[in-house]
């Protein structure tokens, strides 16, 4: 197996090869662009992609950190980071998305290793995440737990995982 390959490898070589950018803020220090760009890649993915009519906006972005992943300063990833006792009673990330024309490079698990070093910084210990279901493997590779049943949650797939 090439370096590459590997989780590790995939994370160095794509900073390498893509002039990625990372950037943490909070509710109110995003744009009103940065909101709508957040806004259009959820929807792109989770409700037209997915094929799934859902309430994105939700009331919880205030309550969030954001992680947004530029490519050549196109936002290509993102996901929503909350302290214990905000989404869940543990810390959480979620609605974590890589652009279509984006996948391959390694992006998902950047933000996953980025999501979850930023919740240690915090000094959280316990991190819950509800992931779709065929990302189990996915998840399990950043040291991810199955916990419970599979569940829908607008009508896909879902499953309880644990880091800790």
């Amino acid at each position: 197996m090439k370096v590459e390959d590997t989780k590790e490898g995939l994370i160095k070589s794509t900073k390498k090869t893509h002039k990625m950018q990372l950037v943490f803020k909070k509710w109110e220090e995003l744009s009103k662009e940065e909101v709508q760009s957040i806004f259009s890649l959820r929807s792109e993915v989770f409700i037209v992609e997915q094929n799934c009519p859902y309430q994105d906006i939700d009331g919880n972005d205030e309550k969030a950190d954001h992680l947004l992943l530029y490519e050549n300063n196109n936002l290509c990833g993102y996901t929503r980071i909350f302290p214990k006792n905000t989404y869940f009673k543990e810390a959480s990330f979620g609605r974590t998305v890589v652009k279509k024309t984006h996948r391959g490079k390694g992006y998902g698990h950047v933000l996953v290793k980025e999501s979850i070093g930023f919740l240690k910084t915090k000094k959280e210990k316990t991190i819950k995440i509800s992931a779709q279901s065929y990302l189990i493997k996915f998840y399990s590779s950043h040291g991810f737990v199955v916990r419970g049943e599979e569940y829908l949650e607008d009508n896909i797939p879902h499953t309880a995982m644990f880091f800790e």
